[in-house]
């Protein structure tokens, strides 16, 4: 189920009963499309997400723990001066549309009390938060401005007067009373009855139209069929998702869909489950997005060692030609006599081959001597270069790994985990350092940390910088550290000696998990004692060696992981 108008219903009917009352206790902004109320109602926090993201806009209560930005926006600074505070008088849907109303009480600078509306527009592309007067619809600020060159119909800046979404002639499927859905079951292609089923009742995604038009066509009394998928969705809600192995993906719905096959998993709440669905998608997407100039970085690293490899392996193929020009030279000197100067090509009997013929090339330049003695050159230089091809061939392939390691962990990574990454860059020459930064000392992120079920702690990092710090300086000596073998991936140290087999195999879990194998079956993870891994002298951050390790079979599992990432909460 997309977060369509009837999942946008489903979701305020949960938020508005909690929210209803509560006060902004805190206002920030962590990434560009997000924007975070901390309400205090009924003796609890509730961080509210309102997301404008082209792609994942939403509204949730999320427990993800998100980073302010060190300097907040002007889009913050202004709800800050508005809302702080703000007591939220009502939260509601327009109609069965993607748009919901946060209205507010609050008091203006004089002290007068004034109601002010925060506005979110779920709508791909066009999506926008917007705060306004309630009194005259005058727009105080928005996340994305939008100017009359980028929309025709509405101006969406500071000032503006707010003019709603366009409206379109279609039935509100929670309060219409008219039966437009009872033509629909004749039909007999169930894709066109969904397409029609969108065409007549407004906020139905393809999949809430594709579920409602399979429901209505096996039903024996469509309407009954159609009243109780909407009291459900209204009053009861099953937050589900659905997991479908054979085309690989998620999908989340407000209660379970018989259109959708697969393995269903519940949630107790629809943020609950909006906090699982996302929390890799629209994280990876945030990495992305602040981490484009590191990403593209890498990217380039990566692509001239490849060449330099691939020119690198060139060479020392030619220099398998080597005696070949050892003989030719060898022979030209035997039959020297025979070489005239101006002759281009000679044939002469090749004593390393049975006295087989050798035709040889000359140079009409040089003399008979230089030419053979151009031969010896050419073999000298080939000669000398394949212990030094050799070395260039080693440095190149530690840097391919190196630079396909950061990229793995640029995916893996939080946004948080960006700067460690920059500044591992930084300090291996890879980036350039300004000025400012040369005298500001970076503070590394802690390595995550995760409790088995036996409550062993279990530590993680999540870069290189976190990796020799957490295996080198960290750990004791008696720990065990594990790693996913022979693939870039996290050093994962389980802070005791002799760990039960239940807390090494959840262990290994998290090093496959936190690896470039982490979609893979049957990952192989290498568990040793600390005191037994090294790191050799001038090896790159993140690079170790150790003996005497044992290896254990696992298959990364998400819900392991998230499971073992609540306890520590």
């Amino acid at each position: 189920m997309s977060f369509d108008g009837v999942f946008t219903h489903a979701m305020v009917n949960e938020l508005a009963p909690l929210l209803t009352g509560g006060r902004v206790a805190r206002i920030s902004q962590p990434y560009p499309n997000e924007l975070i109320l901390t309400v205090r109602a009924k003796r609890h926090n509730y961080p509210l997400l309102l997301s404008a993201h082209p792609s994942y806009a939403r509204l949730q209560i999320t427990e993800i723990p998100f980073v302010n930005p060190e300097k907040p926006t002007n889009f913050t600074m202004t709800l800050r001066k508005y809302l702080d505070g703000a007591i939220i008088s009502s939260l509601k849907q327009i109609d069965n549309d993607r748009v919901v109303h946060l209205t507010f009480t609050a008091r203006n600078e004089i002290g007068d009390q004034e109601n002010l509306v925060l506005i979110i527009e779920m709508m791909g592309r066009h999506s926008n938060i917007i705060l306004l007067n309630q009194a005259d619809q005058r727009i105080i600020d928005t996340i994305r401005h939008v100017a009359h060159d980028q929309n025709r119909y509405r101006l969406l800046l500071p000032g503006a007067t707010y003019i709603t979404p366009p409206q379109q002639n279609e039935a509100n499927p929670f309060t219409t009373a008219k039966p437009l859905y009872r033509g629909l079951a004749t039909t007999a292609d169930i894709f066109a009855q969904a397409k029609e089923l969108q065409q007549t009742y407004q906020g139905f995604g393809f999949d809430t139209a594709l579920e409602v038009a399979t429901r209505l066509a096996q039903a024996t009394d469509p309407v009954t069929a159609w009243q109780d998928f909407f009291q459900t969705i209204a009053t009861t809600p099953q937050p589900t998702i659905t997991h479908d192995p054979t085309k690989k993906q998620l999908q989340f719905s407000a209660c379970p869909f018989i259109s959708q096959h697969g393995t269903r998993t519940a949630y107790p709440s629809l943020s609950d489950l909006l906090d699982h669905f996302y929390r890799d998608k629209a994280q990876l997407d945030r990495v992305h997005q602040q981490g484009s100039d590191l990403i593209r970085l890498v990217q380039n690293e990566l692509k001239k060692n490849k060449k330099k490899y691939r020119k690198l392996q060139q060479t020392l193929a030619a220099s398998e030609k080597a005696d070949t020009y050892r003989i030719k030279g060898e022979i030209l000197t035997t039959y020297l006599h025979q070489v005239k100067r101006g002759m281009t090509s000679i044939t002469l009997p090749n004593f390393y081959a049975d006295e087989a013929p050798l035709k040889i090339s000359l140079s009409n330049q040089l003399s008979p001597s230089k030419n053979a003695q151009k031969y010896f050159t050419k073999y000298q230089k080939l000669k000398n270069s394949v212990h030094f091809v050799n070395e260039q061939l080693t440095t190149t392939q530690q840097e391919i790994d190196y630079f396909q390691g950061i990229l793995t962990q640029i995916d893996l990574a939080a946004p948080k985990d960006l700067q460690d990454i920059q500044a591992e860059l930084r300090q291996q020459g890879y980036l350039r350092t300004k000025t400012k930064q040369k005298k500001q000392r970076v503070k590394l992120n802690q390595p995550e940390t995760f409790y088995a079920s036996d409550g062993t702690k279990i530590l993680v990092g999540k870069n290189n910088l976190q990796n020799d710090r957490l295996t080198l300086k960290t750990a004791r000596k008696t720990d065990i550290w594990l790693h996913a073998k022979d693939v870039p991936g996290s050093h994962v140290i389980i802070t005791q000696a002799d760990p039960s087999e239940t807390t090494v195999v959840e262990a290994a879990n998290l090093a496959a998990y936190y690896s470039k194998a982490r979609l893979s079956a049957s990952v192989p993870v290498d568990t040793v004692a600390v005191k037994k891994v090294h790191k050799p002298n001038g090896a790159k951050p993140g690079f170790v060696i150790y003996t005497g390790q044992k290896t254990v079979i696992v298959t990364p599992d998400e819900q392991l992981v998230q499971k073992l990432s609540q306890r520590s909460q």
